[in-house]
């Protein structure tokens, strides 16, 4: 990891979080109840931001994975997601992560390291129902990541396109559960798979909460990939949250994801 790119990321983090403490108190009043965040987990929220909203979603994250003496580690920085509501319901989506990755062999450092971006996230999500008579809370999500996006170590042969229902029941004060199905094509893969996950999350105090998760994805021709991670979140204020996790994959493919961020939100009416 590049000492430029680690005090660029912890900038940015600095940065984003004093932004947030300094805006006016008559912002902050506009909305009364606390945030609602598409990170840490890979599970999407049920909402949208809100017509005028401004949320910003970021961090870091490192993932480890050793196959035959040779490992390969991936350093993920500034995974910034910015949402912005139009509408009450309808809030458009702009993401975008830089990506270090590094082979070593018998634990020596190859000298082929990769850098660049990865394919720009270009997304809209919709709110389709409230939550209501036992049924869930509704919101439909989709997005595109364009080829040319991307930088040359991390092009893929052909632009991506994901989608996903998201789902979420409040079970009771302190705890709810999340779930997200879909799809996706390209990027990656040139076959298309089905995307889910499903998080329990729990609230120990109005600021500190933890969750748990599963996730993964099942290709057309190729063996099922699944995963879990946990993590915890603390409220600074209803306007900024921060947030740690960890996780590993269940099937080959991951040995360690570990994460960290912070999210905020500004008002923009």
């Amino acid at each position: 990891m590049s000492m430029k790119i680690k005090n660029t990321f912890l900038f940015t983090l600095l940065l984003l979080s004093g932004f947030a403490f300094a805006q006016d108190d008559s912002q902050i009043e506009v909305n009364s109840t606390p945030l609602v965040t598409d990170r840490p987990d890979a599970t999407e929220a049920s909402s949208t931001v809100g017509q005028g909203v401004l949320q910003i979603e970021t961090g870091g994250l490192y993932e480890s994975f050793e196959d035959n003496s040779i490992t390969s580690e991936a350093y993920t920085y500034n995974t910034t997601l910015i949402r912005y509501g139009i509408l009450d319901n309808i809030e458009l989506r702009l993401g975008w992560d830089f990506v270090e990755g590094v082979t070593k062999v018998n634990g020596n450092k190859l000298d082929n390291v990769t850098s660049g971006l990865s394919p720009l996230l270009l997304g809209v999500k919709l709110d389709i129902a409230e939550e209501k008579n036992g049924m869930p809370e509704i919101a439909l999500i989709g997005h595109v990541f364009p080829v040319f996006s991307a930088s040359q170590d991390y092009r893929p042969e052909t632009t991506g396109v994901d989608f996903r229902f998201s789902l979420s029941h409040t079970l009771n004060e302190r705890s709810s559960i999340g779930y997200n199905i879909g799809g996706q094509w390209g990027s990656d893969s040139s076959e298309a798979a089905a995307i889910y996950t499903v998080a329990y999350g729990y609230s120990f105090t109005d600021k500190f909460g933890v969750y748990a998760e599963l996730y993964g994805d099942l290709p057309e021709d190729s063996s099922a990939n699944h995963y879990w991670d946990a993590g915890f979140t603390y409220l600074v204020s209803n306007d900024l949250q921060l947030d740690t996790y960890f996780g590993t994959s269940i099937t080959k493919g991951q040995d360690l994801l570990i994460g960290l961020g912070a999210s905020f939100r500004m008002f923009a009416k």
